[in-house]
């Protein structure tokens, strides 16, 4: 342990132009295990993917503990309580974070905004589009894409008009929130109990059936599967727009404003948010989107403030710090290759172990949540020693350079400011 004032602390100080800022690297490397720590139970559950469809309590954490009390019950709920929903708030506020950066770059080298961040964005639905066809039907990178494109448009606005925008965005998304809930608890049950869970053909499909069909599965419910990123928009936005104004006031530095900031999300997110979310959990599924999306955001900022603190005490060159952050800079190609490998060893075209690993209880699935987030971490910093950059990070880059810059046509907001780029976004 090393006080805030020692060295390793002042590793993490803003950085001058064109350098990185570390704890966002150490925090999106977090964010992306986090996921998987979410994700993987619909890989491993029966009907794989399909399970959003089918089952509402399928991600309810203490659900499971709740109507029938055993030790594996609450291992699953408190493992689903500590992730669920947390770390893709997380994510969305660094996606925020990411844009702010580079508007800032492109303030600060006179180029036109959004510009090419256009096609970036463009670039980003479509890979997006890719996955969800081909990989996994969870995919957030599409609902961030056309976000994106909003909030980058905002960024050239007022910070007036930019805060109307947030407030308004967070208001709307709990009147959703709350009247999908209303229809949950006001819900008729269903007379035949044999109507509910995964049907017989969803659970064979993803125990037996061809990958391709499960990419026609994926096609042919996509408005279905495609349903959160339309439910959360107001929420997306909301933690876009946050992130850029926590980057705004420094939240991310290690000097005493920075500290301050973390100190105070560590906090309230915790102290309030903790206690809302097992509250919620406990109520059972009919609050699931509450405990998704409206508790986990809270949680989330408490743990971008847990992050910080224990990163101001550590060593900025040790080799846990480095994985993360490793893992940070090639965070979109980490949260493909995760899906991937999830994809290959679950389902019945591959290994096939959540069908023939269906007895072991949650177990299981917690061992292949470590065991791909020690994959990642370990193969993330000698990748980037020898290429630079994530496989999709570089193919991103090569297909942006090919569009040629233009310098900025119209003014920007008087809150951006010249200094470094990076991150994802």
């Amino acid at each position: 342990m090393t006080s805030p004032t020692t060295p390793a602390s002042r590793g993490t100080e803003a950085p001058g132009p064109g350098a990185r800022l570390p704890l966002i690297d150490v925090l999106r490397g977090v964010a992306i295990l986090g996921t998987l720590a979410s994700n993987v139970w619909l890989f491993t559950a029966e009907g794989g993917e399909s399970a959003m469809i089918f089952e509402s309590d399928a991600m309810s954490p203490l659900g499971a503990f709740a109507a029938e009390p055993s030790v594996d019950g609450l291992a699953r709920g408190l493992f689903l309580l500590a992730a669920n929903g947390k770390f893709l708030g997380m994510l969305t506020l660094l996606f925020g974070v990411g844009l702010a950066i580079q508007f800032r770059s492109a303030t600060a080298h006179g180029s036109r905004w959004p510009g090419r961040y256009t096609w970036r964005a463009l670039f980003l639905f479509t890979e997006g589009l890719v996955h969800f066809t081909l990989v996994f039907a969870a995919d957030v990178l599409m609902g961030y894409a056309v976000v994106s494109l909003l909030v980058a448009w905002l960024l050239t606005r007022s910070p007036r008009v930019r805060a109307a925008v947030m407030w308004t965005a967070v208001l709307l998304h709990l009147a959703v929130v709350a009247l999908l809930t209303a229809a949950l608890v006001l819900r008729t049950p269903a007379a035949d109990p044999d109507s509910v869970g995964v049907p017989p053909e969803a659970a064979a499909l993803y125990a037996e059936g061809s990958y391709l069909d499960q990419v026609a599965f994926r096609l042919d419910n996509a408005l279905w599967l495609r349903a959160e990123p339309v439910i959360s928009f107001g929420l997306l936005l909301f933690m876009f727009l946050l992130g850029v104004r926590l980057f705004r006031a420094g939240a991310f530095g290690a000097d005493a404003t920075g500290r301050r900031i973390r100190t105070r999300m560590l906090a309230w997110g915790l102290g309030v948010g903790v206690p809302l979310n097992a509250a919620v959990a406990l109520a059972g599924p009919d609050l699931f989107l509450v405990d998704r999306y409206v508790a986990a955001p809270i949680v989330a900022l408490g743990y971008v403030g847990l992050v910080g603190w224990l990163l101001d005490r550590m060593n900025p060159a040790g080799a846990v710090v480095t994985a993360f952050s490793s893992l940070g800079r090639m965070a979109m190609s980490g949260y493909v290759l995760q899906n991937v490998v999830c994809v290959v060893v679950c389902y019945g075209f591959g290994l096939g172990l959540a069908t023939s690993l269906a007895g072991a209880g949650p177990w299981w699935v917690m061992g292949l949540w470590a065991a791909v987030s020690a994959l990642l971490l370990a193969v993330a910093t000698p990748w980037l020693r020898r290429f630079g950059a994530g496989p999709l990070e570089a193919l991103q880059k090569s297909v942006l350079a090919r569009i040629p810059a233009r310098t900025r046509a119209r003014g920007g907001d008087p809150g951006g400011r010249p200094g470094a780029s990076g991150g994802v976004g």
